[in-house]
């Protein structure tokens, strides 16, 4: 059992790191430091990738969890279920339909903010933000809960 608590702890760890390292260092830089089409393009090839990563991560810390635990302590078994919730709605819904969008779009830079693509686009920016940061949050409630 105690390897199970190491690897569910292990794993909760990497998945809000890595969460943590993507929202608020990569993709801040990327859209800083290149012009907004080249940086879209770039988290948008990175996204795949990254909600795999949350998938697995989620999968594998609830099973540690529950094999480890059981169900006596039934937050951090809630906390997994809406955080593998989110990546999974962001994966399989916002993320193709984000790439979709995109590429109706072409470029955010010669495309107006007021077009109706843009908008929809930002709708689903923002619902992927409250995903991503929910996420992020469920990690560190695992992190620092026994």
């Amino acid at each position: 059992m105690q390897y199970i608590d190491m690897l569910y702890r292990l794993v909760v760890s990497l998945w809000a790191g890595g969460n943590a390292i993507f929202t608020l260092m990569l993709t801040p830089i990327l859209f800083k430091t290149e012009n907004r089409d080249v940086a879209a393009r770039i988290v948008g090839n990175l996204f795949p990738g990254y909600f795999r990563w949350g998938l697995a991560c989620g999968v594998i810390a609830l099973i540690c969890r529950v094999a480890g635990r059981g169900l006596d302590f039934k937050l951090p078994v809630i906390v997994l279920v809406v955080m593998l919730a989110m990546v999974s709605f962001q994966a399989f819904y916002v993320e193709p339909h984000a790439a979709e969008l995109k590429r109706q779009i072409g470029s955010f830079e010669s495309t107006s903010k007021d077009h109706p693509l843009r908008k929809e686009f930002s709708k689903l920016h923002g619902v992927s933000a409250v995903c991503n940061l929910t996420v992020l949050v469920g990690g560190i409630v695992l992190v620092v809960l026994p």
